[in-house]
């Protein structure tokens, strides 16, 4: 049986889709900008402090660029985690079957990826990258798939987006686990503190949204404080706000369709503004072959679509999974290029693995031209299989 798209599945794709191609124009304009006469202003831009609270205590003293990377990619992560929520309850991933193929294929894509950057880099001080390669951009991966419209089987949307959104939570737990500094017990037990307070209005049966908002900005601030990236208190806060049975009226549901449109239209752009602002020096081409570029170009280009493709066939082979039926393996193939689209999750890594910023604007580098490769070769894999379909099934009509 063809998988159904329902409503909110279809509002989220269309909104990755433009997402992605918003994303496109804005890495080009901060790019652009960077390199021009403007270049210093706007990257001093970024670096402008912003401080809210009084006194030391209880003052955030934070660049523009932290405030979007620690603060609004909170609000994306939310959003992310009501995503996951979904598809746990009545999505993709709710039918252990269904299921099966998309996670077991995102762990393949998540190791193979991190293995290649940790062999080529093992024992150097860029060996800490090995997760910037795990992640794959739902945005942009999505937004290629749609380029192909109607053309691409429905299932081949649904294990895509499945898939990523497993992806994300690998790399939300790679964050949480790897990428933690000056760890503060303290403050870390009384995120976890607040969270348990919000589990608790859950099963108390409260819907209102505002009584978990609130304490969700303290758990942030908490969290933010503890070490550990602030961006995992929105993944802890979805999983808190009461899913219920997923109607229109569930809590999640509202927040979720409420988020889409700022995440989509003004957040990720900002992100994307922010952190791409690469100044291409004129011995930036060496950079794309130090051990640390090379290791993510391998593990986005390279070890995405053979993890991907690899433990999806093993997946079948055992019995473990099944390939939908109008999905072949030459789907798979272009589907494991595109899960090679890193961008954002990969540009956020990133800022937390380096502080070299000679490492950054590399690894930056070497992440998008990888995207843009692994794009471009799914999209072609994928135009070339549905235009073989075609071709098959008008001879059959003929």
């Amino acid at each position: 049986m063809k998988a159904k798209l329902t409503k909110l599945f279809i509002d989220f794709f269309e909104s990755e889709k433009t997402s992605g191609i918003i994303l496109v124009l804005c890495t080009f304009t901060s790019i652009a900008i960077a390199n021009s006469n403007f270049g210093a202003d706007y990257l001093d831009l970024w670096h402008t402090r912003i401080v809210i609270g009084a006194g030391d205590s209880f003052s955030l003293n934070y660049t523009l660029e932290q405030w979007i990377n620690d603060g609004l990619m909170a609000i994306f992560f939310l959003l992310i985690g009501l995503e996951i929520e979904r598809e746990l309850y009545i999505g993709e991933l709710s039918n252990p079957k269904s299921a099966s193929l998309p996670i077991i294929a995102a762990i393949g894509g998540m190791l193979v990826p991190a293995l290649l950057h940790f062999l080529l880099n093992t024992g150097t001080a860029t060996q800490g990258g090995a997760g910037i390669p795990m992640a794959t951009d739902i945005a942009f991966a999505l937004g290629v798939l749609a380029l192909l419209g109607d053309r691409v089987p429905v299932s081949l949307k649904v294990f895509l987006a499945a898939l990523a959104i497993i992806d994300d939570l690998g790399a939300i737990l790679v964050i949480a686990l790897f990428y933690q500094s000056d760890f503060s017990m303290l403050y870390f037990v009384l995120a976890i503190g607040v969270y348990a307070g919000l589990l608790l209005l859950n099963r108390l049966g409260v819907n209102r949204l505002i009584a978990y908002l609130v304490p969700g900005v303290f758990m942030w601030y908490f969290m933010l404080q503890s070490g550990v990236h602030a961006t995992i208190a929105g993944v802890l806060l979805a999983f808190a706000i009461p899913f219920r049975n997923g109607d229109e009226q569930s809590p999640s549901f509202k927040l979720q369709h409420f988020l889409h449109k700022p995440v989509a239209f003004m957040i990720m752009p900002l992100f994307a503004l922010a952190n791409t602002g690469i100044i291409l020096s004129a011995n930036w081409a060496p950079g794309l072959l130090e051990t640390n570029s090379l290791g993510i170009f391998a593990g986005l280009f390279v070890g995405k679509p053979v993890g991907i493709v690899l433990f999806s066939l093993a997946a079948v082979k055992l019995g473990l999974s099944q390939l939908p039926e109008d999905v072949h393996w030459k789907h798979i193939v272009g589907a494991g290029f595109l899960g090679g689209i890193g961008f954002t999750m990969s540009i956020f890594i990133t800022m937390l693995a380096f502080g070299n910023h000679g490492i950054v604007q590399s690894s930056k580098i070497s992440i998008l031209l990888s995207s843009f490769f692994a794009g471009m070769v799914g999209f072609l894999i994928l135009r070339r299989q549905n235009a073989g379909i075609f071709n098959q099934k008008a001879d059959q009509i003929n």
